[in-house]
């Protein structure tokens, strides 16, 4: 058994069982990807693959078992090597970051700007999805982070530490009736169609858990990933937006008012998470602690050597989040 079989395995298993696409990304030729899987196959007396004619069709179960492994061991493998990097330059390397459209467009940006300065032989990489996207892509090791705030039971696997809380604004046109009502109230926001996040996203669940607790339904009317085109369809006039506030610009979003909203929805706490096993290098300590001052090396390490849940929340419990 050879590691680069492994690596060949898997990497078949993250193109779609492509072997074509899969050659092309790793610089080599599809016959010897297509040899390599064989040989391993004879080796280990089973099929990772099945197979239809020359083409795969699917992982089979042993397969499935196998290349759990083997992910184990290209991640070991490459633990070894930021090892290795770490000790010959501490500031040379790669960071990846898997996260949402509002903390890539709102919350990061600062963040990015003053870490390549301080490391610009770092080359940066940023991936956008759903929570689950996020999560497997920080799970299989595609990215060395995941940032995100829904659905923390995805992330059972990686070490997730709370950043800030934060909560939601109603974003209307000047003219709308609503910038007038004082107070705010649930039911006065019911009233209206409304523009928010997709299911999953950016808090979207303590939005649906106020609405309901009060016995409410609102009029979702139309939904998206992005803080952005939720305000695009405000000012089209679909509805009223409500969105984090950290995703309303003052200078940007002069047309619009942002009506406070913490009364009416409970805050959401962003988290930011790593597998375990993965060897933190320095400017990687140094990410964290840019994102979240309070996530210091030594407070990072030991949320490593909390193994539960309830471990990890008991560390953090008398921790006082920022609030955005």
């Amino acid at each position: 058994m050879k590691l680069q079989q492994l690596r060949y395995i898997w990497e078949v298993a993250h193109h779609d069982l492509n072997v074509s696409a899969t050659a092309q990304s790793l610089y080599t030729s599809q016959p010897g990807i297509s040899k390599q899987i064989r040989l391993l196959e004879d080796e280990l007396g089973v099929e990772i693959f099945s197979r239809s004619g020359k083409h795969l069709t699917r992982i089979t179960p042993a397969g499935e078992a196998i290349l759990k492994t083997a992910g184990e061991i290209l991640r070991k493998v490459d633990s070894i090597k930021q090892v290795a990097q770490e000790f010959s330059n501490e500031r040379k390397g790669s960071l990846s970051i898997a996260t949402t459209h509002t903390q890539a467009r709102y919350a990061l940006p600062p963040v990015i700007q003053s870490f390549i300065q301080q490391y610009p032989d770092v080359s940066l990489h940023m991936h956008q999805g759903t929570p689950m996207q996020i999560s497997e892509m920080a799970a299989d090791g595609t990215v060395d982070f995941a940032i995100a705030t829904e659905a923390m039971e995805l992330f059972s696997d990686l070490v997730m530490m709370p950043c800030y809380r934060w909560n939601r604004c109603i974003v209307v046109p000047r003219e709308h009736p609503l910038a007038q009502v004082e107070p705010l109230t649930l039911e006065a926001v019911a009233k209206y169609p409304i523009v928010t996040y997709v299911f999953g996203f950016t808090g979207r669940s303590k939005l649906d858990e106020a609405f309901m607790n009060r016995g409410l339904a609102p009029k979702v009317v139309f939904t998206a990933a992005d803080a952005d085109v939720i305000k695009t369809y405000v000012r089209l006039g679909l509805g009223i937006g409500i969105v984090a506030k950290m995703a309303v610009d003052e200078r940007l979003d002069s047309d619009l008012v942002a009506l406070d909203a913490s009364h009416l929805f409970e805050s959401s706490v962003t988290k930011i998470g790593f597998r375990r096993g993965t060897f933190l290098r320095g400017f990687m300590y140094d990410f964290i602690e840019r994102f979240a001052p309070h996530l210091t090396r030594n407070v990072i390490d030991e949320a490593y050597n909390r193994h539960s849940r309830a471990e990890l929340e008991e560390l953090f419990a008398h921790i006082e989040l920022p609030t955005y």
